[in-house]
């Protein structure tokens, strides 16, 4: 698969780059981003320079797509659909460099990557995972604007730095009528 450009109002998501290293290894410095994605902890410089090369790796592959979140010159943070699994189904991943959160920038660019997956010129995907770990309230509430849809709580399912965790899944579909399931209470 060949890498594609989006563009939202206020973001351009491409790959990234060798310059954007300094702000990867910066925002993986995040204890949060540490605590509720699989990126390494400690998350050293070296993870950042093995990543850029990995993510145009996976592309061609066709297994992972993954693109820098970019507000003008900032990253903002990175986003991609992964495990493609060549069936209709992929997952939503996301993390947010913490000078970019709580600003609507992980929403309009979901939207985005949303819509590349569904669309037949694109990915072409029937289904959309998200899945997180219980506890990381930001992020659930992005699923719920986006429209995902609750299926419940996966007991031990995500593997992170900090070991085994339970892991929250929702899911959407490319064309679905049911109703939605009720998301858990959470708090925060």
């Amino acid at each position: 698969m060949e890498p594609v450009t989006l563009r939202t109002e206020r973001l351009e998501l491409s790959l990234p780059t060798l310059d954007d290293v300094d702000a990867i290894f910066d925002a993986c410095q995040d204890a949060d981003t540490q605590r509720y994605t699989t990126v390494p902890s400690p998350y050293e410089r070296r993870h950042a320079e093995e990543f850029v090369p990995k993510v145009a790796e996976e592309w061609k592959s066709g297994a992972h797509v993954t693109w820098a979140m970019r507000e003008g010159e900032v990253l903002a943070g990175m986003i991609g659909l992964y495990r493609l699994d060549g069936r209709g189904g992929g997952e939503l991943g996301y993390w947010v460099s913490p000078w970019s959160r709580r600003r609507g920038l992980l929403i309009e660019a979901s939207r985005a990557v949303i819509d590349w997956g569904f669309d037949p010129a694109g990915a072409d995907l029937h289904r959309i995972e998200w899945r997180a770990v219980v506890g990381n309230v930001g992020s659930a509430r992005a699923a719920r604007t986006l429209g995902f849809r609750y299926e419940g709580t996966l007991r031990e399912a995500l593997v992170g730095s900090f070991g085994r965790d339970d892991g929250w899944i929702a899911a959407l579909l490319r064309t679905d009528d049911r109703m939605p399931q009720p998301w858990p209470v959470i708090e925060g």
